[in-house]
Formats: structure tokens, C-alpha cells, sequence
């Protein structure tokens, strides 16, 4: 004031505002960020849809459409401030849209009943069931008896019996005699979907046989078969020339053929923290083209003339590139494979235009590619695991390339195997344990021990073998690759027996996973405060599971078992039958017990057909077998709780329902509309849950019409 009074100049102060470099910046910065959150954001959209209780109609997806306009809209017009929101929020609208439209674009018809008769397709895939039978997946379905406008496109079907006999061949036309049933819903309100699962597949139906397979038509000479036809050979010519376990393991490593690999062996791999192995995935499409760009670039290198003429290292990339693609195809379309195929190929790419490969962009690039195919990915435990392995190890991968020097060059190998295992075990480790209630206490020690072998000795030898296999050569490296898969079995056996090797985990709940995800996500790629969030959100994501609950009573939904939650853990009403249900509820509860030994617990008093316990004042009775309708109005009684594995007559259920001394009836007819039940002690009250209110109506779920009257009051009594 003093200098203005008297006249003097004074330099005017520039306003705090940002110069046009810096808003340059900034806004070069935030395109740079999109970029790497665009999957997250696509994820989100496509999250939602699935999070829906019920199906959106058009109204929701004439909203998203015109959301999505409106924000591409504003980045080619509006001034560039608005370019990131907009991008932003448009991509989630996409994912909603692309969400929709796939589960829309699969619809196929689900059959709506249990049928037994006659079944005709072509084979397009075998596997294994989780009780170690074989298995078929047919299409171009035919079954007596059912009309076109309800046959499903694909079934699976279980073989037994005499049908365990045959041998499946891709692409053989045959007809069994075989159960089918539409594919069950979650064992307990808000476990894994395998009806959505299905819906997917364009699975239909599944089911089991027990007669003689009759073959209809020789493989067919299908484009579309050719891929799973060679890969079939492939892994057949593998295993007769090892036999065992290691044979069929090594088919599995090298094709992606899993149906030789027993469930034993399968369980053994998963205790020690190494069934990452068995599916194709990072690590084989890495080490495949790892070693075919070392052995071509290495080759041109030791020719003198060729090496001071060809650019040998593009010349290996674009071979390396050539056999990834030939190694997808071969091993068929699964996340983990595709994945690290689109890692690859934009890593080969980049080594062609001489750009850096491994980054985090290149990884957005494959989640946005995979999502955008086939957004149902983003719910399966594949998806997650795989690219929260593989962000991670990239994450680690910039600061260690800074301090690798310090280590002598004979132990960076070995430091980098443990460094990567132990990154990828961590990012991994809360994703499996809420998938499958396990973690693997010395995994890090068993892939370490494995993985140099699976790296040195099996997928070289496998390679090598190929290369040598037409011209009658391929003897010794199918021995090596032998002895180096019988090493990973005796690794995975010794671990696995090891005290402590196995620790079971209680399920979280829902909201955990998208929770954790989120918060890992800005631990990784946040900024200060976004990390500080992140942070927030890991923590409230761990500290909801370990608040979990679990229900203290569990009826299947198929009526065949019924379990109580006791201090020594949930028992069984019966200790044979509903394996797989019973499993899982055991394995959500964190109990590695066995059927048996769940039953053993002695809470339910069984005779033949019949279990009864007391439980929260009320008895409750568990009815099987074909007479168990005709025995149930003498049960009903006393407020009891009645479940049964049939289908109780309507004019009996009511009854039961409103007559003296009436009971809960739970059988087939009424836990057809509401699927498995949970029901909680609250005081003196109970909380019942069931599994068609947690999944909501959605198209997967839609398997009968509106119940008639009578059913519809069974299926909302409480």
C-alpha cells in the first residue's frame, strides 16, 4: 500500500491457477491413468449387472445405452477437462451393456424336469466329475421323448457302470440311456452359482450313465473340432508312452487335456499349492515362448553370417508369436490360457517395434480384451487369481530390476524364482482361500522345489519332443519330461503330507471379494490418497469375513441332506449320498472332515431312511427314499421341522400344515422355488434364508414358470 501511495510500480501477483503446461499435464496424466483403471471400470459395470437381484428389462438398458452416448458424446465435443469422467463413466455403462448382452447372446434352452431315456449328440469335450468318473459334454442334443422347443444345446453326462467302458472320441456322434436334471443351484444361499456357470456354457442339462455306449458316427472332420481332435491325439499318444499319473500329468502341462489326471492327484497338486500347474497358463505360454525365442534368437546368433545379417531378435519374436497362437489354439479357450496368450502377443509385439513389453498396460490390454469377450469371466476364481497374480509380479518387477544388481548373478536366478513365488502366492493366497476355503500353509516352499523342474526339465523336454516327434525322435525327451513330472509329484506329495499343510478357511461373505478388490487395486495403482483408501478397504474387506457367520442349520436343496452346526463343527444327517453338497457346506465352514466323520458327530439318531435331532426346541426329521412321502404325515408333529428327498403330496402338506401338532415341511415340491435353505438362531427367533432370494431372479435361475397357488404358499411360508 505504502509503494502504491507513492507511485512506484509494484509487480502484480499472478493468481495461484495452473499454467496451460500443467493442465497439459494433468490432463496427459489422467488419460495415462485411464488407461491402466479401464478394466477396473468395465469390471465395475459388469459387476453390477451381475450383483442385480433381478434380470433388467430394456428401460435399464436403454438407460446405459443412452448414458454411454451422452459420455462419448462429451469427449469428442466438450473441452478436455470432461474427457476423463466421461470415459470413465462410459466405461462402465459398457460393461453393463456388454454384460447384458452376452448373457442374453448364450440363452439356450435348460431342461425343466428330470428325464431318464434314450440321449443322442456329438462329443465336444471330456473331462473328469468331481467324483473322478469320466465325462462327455454332447451337443446337437436329441432325447426321447422331449420335444426341440426344450432340448437343451449341451448336456454333460458322468460316465458309470458299463458306460466307464468307453472310450470318447471328439466328435463321435453317440447315444447312452442316461439321468439328466437341470443344472442345481448353489448348495447354500450365496455359494458358487453353477447355474450361471452353466447358462454360460449353453449347458442345459448334466447327468450320468451307467449303460453301454453305442457310437452313432465315426469323429466328424469338423474345423470347428479340429483343435480339441488334435489335442485329444496329442495327449492319448502322450500317456501310452508314460503311463501313470506322471503321463497324464504331463499331457495336461503340454495340451490342457485334464480327464487322465485323477482326483487324488488333483488333491494332492491343490494341498501343495500347485494345481496352477495343471491348467495352462502364465507360466506354461511363458516358458513355451521363453524358450523358443531364446532358441531361435540363440541360433541365428551362433551362425556368424546370419547373425551380422537378419535381425535376429525380431526374427525370434515372430516364431515365438507363431507357437503361442498354435498353443491356444491347442489347449482351447480358457481364461488363464487366453490371458497369457494376450500377454504374449503384445509383449512379442512390443519386442517388434521395439517397445517395452511387460507393463501394466499390457496387462489392462488383456483384461480389457478378455472382459469385453466374455464379461461372465470376471466372476470366476480363474479371472481373479491370474491377473491379481500377474499384476503383482509386475508391480515387483520395476523396483527389483533397481536392486538386482546387488545380488551375484549365479543367485538372482534363484532369488527371482523365490521372489516371484512368494508375490504370487500372496496376491493369490485371499483369493483362493475364498473361493476354496483352503490355504496351502507351505505352497511357497512346494513351488519353489516345483517350478524349476516344471522350467528347466518338463516344458523344454515337451517342446523338444514335439520338434523331434516327426522324424521318430522324440523318445529321450519324453523320458525326461517323465522324470521331471514324476519330481513335481513327489514334491507335491511330500508337501502335502507335511502336518499343517492344509488349513481350512470359513467362507466369507459376498461382499468380501469386491470389497478386497477394490482396495487392492489402489494399493497397487493409486496415488498417496488412493493407497491410503485402499488400505482402508482391505482392512474392512478381512475384517467383515472374520465377523462372518455361519448358518446353524443347512437343508439341501435337492432335499438329500440336512446339517447342524455343533461346536465340533456341522453334522450330517446321513454319511453316504449328496457328496458333493456336503462337501462344500464343509468346506465353507472350514472343517476338513469327511462325510463320515461328519455324520459320526452323533447329533442325528439314523435308521434306515430316517435321521432326527433336536435342534433350537424343535426336532427336526430328515425323511429319504422312495416311501419317505408315505411315512411323512405320521412325522408331522409337534412343530417339527420335516425335510424330505421326494415330493410330498399337496392335499397331505396342507394338512400337515394347518392341523393339529403341525410341522415345517421342506421337500422336493417346495425347495424346488426356493433352493437350498440357511436358517439362523436369532434369540429366540430364526432367520431363514434361501438360496433363490440371495440369486435373485435372473435368466440363469428361471427354470419353471409361476407356481401354482398351492406351491406358491409353500414356497413363501415361512
Amino acid at each position: 500500500l505504502g509503494n502504491a501511495r507513492r507511485g512506484n510500480k509494484v509487480a502484480e501477483t499472478p493468481a495461484p491457477t495452473a499454467t496451460p503446461t500443467a493442465a497439459r499435464a494433468m490432463l496427459a496424466e489422467g488419460r495415462t491413468a485411464l488407461r491402466l483403471w479401464a478394466p477396473v471400470l468395465l469390471a465395475i459395470g459388469i459387476g453390477g449387472y451381475f450383483a442385480l437381484p433381478v434380470e433388467p428389462r430394456w428401460p435399464a438398458y436403454a438407460a446405459a445405452a443412452i448414458i454411454l452416448a451422452l459420455c462419448l458424446a462429451t469427449r469428442g465435443l466438450a473441452p478436455q477437462r470432461s474427457h476423463v469422467p466421461a470415459v470413465s463413466l462410459a466405461l462402465v455403462a459398457a460393461g453393463f451393456l456388454l454384460a447384458g448382452y452376452r448373457a442374453h447372446d448364450v440363452a439356450a434352452p435348460v431342461l425343466p424336469f428330470r428325464a431318464y431315456g434314450p440321449v443322442e449328440g456329438r462329443i465336444v469335450d471330456i473331462d473328469r466329475s468331481f467324483s473322478d468318473a469320466l465325462r462327455i459334454t454332447l451337443d446337437r442334443v436329441t432325447i426321447t421323448d422331449v420335444r426341440p422347443g426344450i432340448t437343451p444345446a449341451r448336456v454333460r453326462i458322468s460316465l458309470h457302470g458299463e458306460a466307464a467302458l468307453f472310450e470318447p472320441q471328439p466328435g463321435q456322434t453317440v447315444r447312452l440311456t442316461a439321468n439328466l436334471a437341470p443344472p442345481d443351484g448353489p448348495v447354500a444361499p450365496g455359494g458358487f452359482d453353477f447355474q450361471r456357470l452353466a447358462w454360460f456354457n449353453r449347458l442345459g442339462a448334466v447327468g450320468y450313465s451307467r449303460k453301454p455306449v453305442e457310437v452313432l458316427a465315426p469323429p466328424e472332420d469338423s474345423l470347428a473340432l479340429a483343435a480339441f481332435r488334435v489335442r485329444m491325439q496329442l495327449s492319448r499318444a502322450m500317456q501310452d508312452r508314460m503311463e501313470g499319473q506322471a503321463g497324464a500329468l504331463s499331457s495336461a502341462f503340454m495340451t490342457g487335456d485334464r480327464s487322465g489326471v485323477s482326483a487324488e492327484t488333483n488333491e494332492i497338486m491343490r494341498a501343495a499349492n500347485l494345481s496352477h500347474m495343471i491348467s495352462i497358463s502364465g507360466l506354461h505360454m511363458g516358458l513355451l515362448v521363453g524358450f523358443i525365442f531364446a532358441l531361435i534368437r540363440y541360433g541365428i546368433a551362433a551362425i556368424p553370417p546370419l547373425a551380422l545379417r537378419l535381425p535376429a531378435k525380431k526374427i525370434a519374436a515372430a516364431v515365438a508369436l507363431v507357437a503361442a497362437t498354435g498353443y491356444l489354439a491347442l489347449a482351447g479357450p480358457d481364461v488363464a490360457t487366453e490371458r497369457a496368450y494376450i500377454m504374449a502377443a503384445v509383449m512379442l509385439a512390443a519386442v517388434l517395434v521395439e517397445r517395452r513389453g511387460v507393463t501394466l498396460r499390457t496387462l489392462a490390454i488383456a483384461a480389457v480384451v478378455l472382459l469385453a469377450a466374455e464379461p461372465e469371466s470376471l466372476t470366476e476364481p480363474g479371472f481373479q487369481m491370474s491377473f491379481g497374480a500377474t499384476a503383482a509380479l509386475i508391480l515387483v518387477f520395476e523396483p527389483w530390476s533397481r536392486v538386482q544388481h546387488r545380488v551375484p548373478v549365479w543367485l538372482r536366478p534363484v532369488a527371482m524364482t523365490v521372489l516371484s513365488s512368494l508375490v504370487a502366492g500372496l496376491a493369490t493366497a485371499p483369493i483362493a482361500a475364498a473361493h476354496f476355503n483352503r490355504f496351502a500353509g507351505y505352497g511357497l516352499v512346494a513351488n519353489l522345489l516345483a517350478v524349476p523342474a516344471m522350467g528347466i526339465v518338463v516344458m523344454p523336454a515337451g517342446i523338444i519332443a514335439a520338434l523331434l516327434a516327426p522324424f521318430g525322435l522324440e523318445g529321450p525327451a519324453l523320458w525326461a519330461m517323465r522324470e521331471g513330472t514324476e519330481i513335481i509329484l513327489l514334491i507335491a506329495a511330500w508337501v502335502a503330507g507335511l502336518d499343517g499343510a492344509v488349513r481350512a478357511i470359513a467362507a466369507p461373505p459376498g461382499a468380501f471379494l469386491p470389497l478386497f478388490a477394490m482396495g487392492a487395486l489402489g494399493l497397487g495403482l493409486g496415488r498417496v490418497w488412493l493407497k491410503a483408501g485402499g488400505a482402508v478397504m482391505v482392512t474392512a474387506a478381512l475384517v467383515l469375513w472374520s465377523t462372518a457367520s455361519r448358518p446353524d442349520l443347512l437343508i439341501a436343496g435337492n432335499g438329500e441332506a440336512v446339517g447342524v452346526l455343533t461346536d465340533e463343527g456341522r453334522a450330517l444327517s446321513k454319511p453316504k449320498g449328496a457328496g458333493f453338497i456336503v462337501t462344500s457346506w464343509l468346506e465353507d465352514d472350514g472343517d476338513l472332515a469327511d462325510q463320515e466323520t461328519a455324520f459320526a458327530r452323533g447329533v442325528f439318531l439314523a435308521g434306515k431312511g430316517r435321521s432326527e435331532t433336536e435342534w433350537a426346541g424343535r426336532v427336526v426329521v430328515h425323511l429319504t427314499g422312495k416311501t419317505a412321502p408315505e411315512r411323512a404325515l405320521a412325522e408331522c408333529r409337534d412343530n417339527a421341522i420335516l425335510v424330505l428327498d421326494g415330493r410330498w403330496d399337496g392335499k397331505w402338506v396342507s394338512e400337515a400344515r394347518t392341523g393339529p401338532g403341525a410341522c415345517e415341511v421342506w421337500d422336493q415340491r417346495r425347495l424346488r422355488y426356493t433352493g437350498a435353505v440357511a436358517i439362523w438362531r436369532d434369540g429366540e427367533s430364526l432367520r431363514v434364508v434361501t438360496a433363490k432370494e440371495v440369486a435373485g431372479d435372473r435368466l440363469w435361475n428361471r427354470r419353471t414358470k409361476r407356481p401354482p397357488r398351492e406351491d406358491a404358499e409353500m414356497a413363501a411360508a415361512p
